[in-house]
């Protein structure tokens, strides 16, 4: 017992002191390192297990969440249109004229033009589709810009931010009208030709007006920015931020204006009373 207990005292020393024994523990290591990876292998497994069953159960939950707002949102829609409905029965009570709504293509973005001074993107829609100069292009949240040339299968599309192009819209708050212009790609809608008196708020939503006959009434787009009054000016500097997502956006809508749709209306009502005015002269023939 003495002689081993001297023996391990003097191998303690030789190993914390002169590290005499560090390359037969690297080789020790190596030969056991199997060894410890085979002894890991079932806290390892029980480990990705868990994780796994884990990870599906998350799934699970987000898919449950995802379909009650699914459902949500249906009732929700539901809700919409039965108000739509109402407000039509309620305008038909009151005499005045209801326009329904806008009908919509759907179209992708081809290219992009990159140069700051001309805010242009290529569209997937052309002649063949209906599509024609003027036509009002959206996206999801708000008013893009407008076609400003039309091919057999792709158009052009001048967006709001190109320096060339106005937009007539309205404050959402009271009605008061305005021009909104483009500064490029990056900056700002500038609103022209506001009096330093002008009503006028930060966070106003600007809609479109409706007037010049390109864009419907009450699409939304944009919200003011900033308003200053700058000494020596005549008019005050507004700015709005749009609220089409410009940068972002891939798909587009392309309105369809109402006044086709009741033109279309009426030429079908036009043909079908022509075929039941033909159909009742036949059989007026047959009787005779």
């Amino acid at each position: 017992m003495l002689l081993a207990l001297v023996a391990s005292l003097a191998l303690f020393f030789l190993d914390s002191r002169l590290n005499y024994f560090s390359p037969l523990r690297n080789v020790l290591s190596t030969v056991v390192y199997p060894l410890q990876t085979v002894a890991s292998m079932p806290a390892d497994i029980g480990s990705w297990m868990d994780e796994f069953f884990q990870d599906r159960q998350q799934l699970k939950e987000k898919n449950t969440i995802l379909e009650a707002t699914n459902l949500l949102n249906s009732v929700r829609l539901q809700k919409l249109e039965a108000l739509e409905r109402e407000n039509m029965r309620l305008r038909e009570l009151l005499g005045s004229s209801f326009r329904l709504n806008e009908r919509v293509i759907v179209a992708e973005l081809l290219t992009i033009n990159l140069d700051p001074y001309f805010q242009q993107v290529l569209i997937n829609k052309g002649q063949r589709n209906g599509i024609f100069n003027g036509q009002p292009v959206l996206d999801a949240t708000g008013v893009m810009g407008q076609v400003i040339e039309v091919n057999s299968f792709s158009s052009r599309v001048v967006l709001l931010t190109d320096p060339s192009h106005g937009i007539p819209v309205q404050i959402n708050r009271n009605g008061l009208r305005a021009v909104a212009t483009g500064r490029g790609l990056g900056t700002p809608l500038q609103l022209e030709h506001m009096p330093h008196n002008a009503d006028v708020r930060e966070g106003d939503l600007l809609v479109t007006s409706g007037l010049g006959g390109r864009f419907p009434v009450g699409y939304p787009v944009g919200t003011v920015l900033s308003v200053s009054f700058p000494q020596g000016k005549s008019f005050a500097d507004i700015t709005v931020e749009p609220a089409a997502q410009l940068s972002t956006s891939r798909e587009v809508l392309l309105v369809i204006p109402a006044e086709e749709i009741s033109i279309s209306n009426h030429e079908f009502d036009q043909n079908l009373d022509l075929n039941l005015n033909t159909n009742e002269d036949e059989e007026t023939n047959g009787d005779q």
